[in-house]
């Protein structure tokens, strides 16, 4: 029997695994905002205009300049999301139960940072840094309504990004950093599989190969069976970033930073567990176990790769410190997420798995904060953020259930001595309800997925500096 059974179909929730994109956890799309506690109590307004600690390595490398002693940090966030999904006339894949609403997917994720500065002269200082700028872990339950699109999203990264700054002048500085990042990526769902053996017995029987009236007595014998896929997938990237800061008065300061994109040629591999077939009648389990055996074909373990670009970021940023006790900073983030229009992975054989359309916008992100300056020991901080998400509506999947959001941010740092001071943020993010009418290129094979998410997201940063 010819092996016609098209393989888009019955692998179509493999392939949207290794999209990368589903990191509603944090900022919009799926970056990390969370990279230093000093600066999630502000919404990381003014990142690259202020010069809080070792942590602007990472925000803005010009601003090392004006850290006059070696300086360390270590910090970590707690982001804990919580995505809950609301059906409204989902349908069910063909020959398979609807299934549940998925439980909550979000989970909690730990993201560290670390930074170091060592000042070599008054003009230049190096640093180096290490991030996870994009990440996520998020799983629905096995049985959900979208199995078939998605179950368990499974994103880290580490960035380590060594800089240099050199201080021009009093008032002015520039700093320059190259990011070596490295990506490890996990996703699972479900395969319908029932529905591939149905297809292949009706290509059978269009070729005579099996009488046309068996083919029913083929799908009612076989119903609800389900592979499970896995895939993960790993790569290196190399890129470079630039900032300057300028004093336009003792009060004031302006920056500016860019951060290049990223591109990634990933490997990965992807592995099916395919179901054993029930027990039939022996007229009948010949048939059946040929047809099984050409699916089990398609859903063959093997490598798999994916060429993903991931964008670039312009930051503008203002700090001015109206008195003794007041700062005042605000920001505007840009970023290019227009890189990412589709995604296609191919198997190693050359053959094409998957293709799925994305068309990302591009994003801004706007952030206001301030800082009260209670004592010598004690300085509180605030601030707002809206994120604007680059997914839109008639692309959305249930692996990036994203839209805009809205930040709420508090702080407080504590001067424990000269040395050592400890910083905690916390803050509380409302996501816009993300609208989802999803079916991964095929109803038969997927299911449709139709309603909206409940979501919202809680972080909670800590963080201690100390100064050499």
């Amino acid at each position: 029997m010819k092996n016609h059974l098209r393989r888009a179909r019955v692998a179509a929730a493999v392939a949207a695994g290794l999209a990368l994109t589903a990191g509603q956890a944090h900022g919009a799309g799926f970056a990390l905002q969370e990279s230093s506690a000093s600066g999630l109590g502000n919404a990381y307004a003014g990142g690259a205009a202020r010069v809080d600690d070792a942590g602007t390595v990472w925000s803005n490398p010009a601003g090392m300049g004006k850290l006059d002693r070696m300086s360390a940090v270590l910090g970590i966030g707690f982001v804990t999301p919580s995505f809950k999904f609301k059906d409204d006339g989902s349908a069910p894949a063909a020959f398979q139960p609807l299934g549940g609403t998925g439980g909550d997917a979000g989970s909690t994720n730990y993201v560290p940072n670390a930074y170091f500065v060592v000042p070599l002269n008054k003009q230049f200082a190096f640093g180096i840094g290490v991030t996870a700028p994009f990440g996520l872990v998020t799983e629905y339950d096995q049985t959900w309504i979208g199995r078939f699109q998605g179950v368990k999203s499974d994103v880290k990264t580490i960035n380590v990004n060594p800089a240099f700054s050199w201080r021009v002048n009093d008032q002015f500085s520039v700093g320059v950093g190259v990011d070596w990042q490295k990506i490890d990526a996990t996703f699972t769902s479900q395969v319908n599989y029932s529905a591939g053996l149905a297809q292949a017995a009706g290509i059978a029987a269009a070729q005579g190969l099996i009488p046309a009236a068996l083919v029913p007595t083929i799908v009612a014998a076989t119903p609800g069976l389900e592979s499970h896929s896995n895939v993960d997938g790993n790569d290196t990237a190399w890129g470079w970033n630039i900032g300057f800061m300028w004093d336009v008065s003792p009060a004031t300061t302006l920056g500016a930073h860019y951060r290049s994109s990223l591109k990634y040629h990933l490997n990965g591999n992807v592995g099916f567990d395919n179901p054993a077939l029930p027990t039939l009648p022996p007229a009948l389990a010949p048939v059946v176990g040929l047809l099984a055996t050409q699916v089990n074909a398609n859903l063959a373990n093997g490598g798999i790769t994916a060429d993903i670009e991931l964008p670039d970021i312009v930051n503008a940023s203002v700090f001015h410190r109206l008195n003794d006790k007041w700062d005042v900073m605000a920001d505007v983030q840009w970023t290019r997420w227009s890189t990412v229009k589709d995604l296609t992975f191919v198997r190693t054989t050359g053959a094409v798995l998957q293709t799925t359309p994305e068309n990302f916008d591009d994003s801004w992100r706007v952030a206001v904060g301030a800082n009260y300056h209670y004592s010598d020991a004690w300085l509180f901080r605030g601030g707002l953020a809206w994120d604007q998400s680059p997914v839109n509506t008639a692309d959305r999947t249930v692996r990036l259930p994203d839209e805009d959001r809205y930040w709420l941010s508090l702080g407080a740092q504590w001067k424990m001595n000269s040395n050592v001071r400890f910083d905690a943020g916390f803050t509380y993010i409302w996501v816009n309800s993300p609208d989802i009418s999803q079916n991964a290129g095929s109803t038969a094979a997927n299911g449709f997925v139709k309603g909206h998410y409940d979501a919202n997201v809680t972080i909670f940063g800590l963080q201690m500096d100390y100064t050499f």
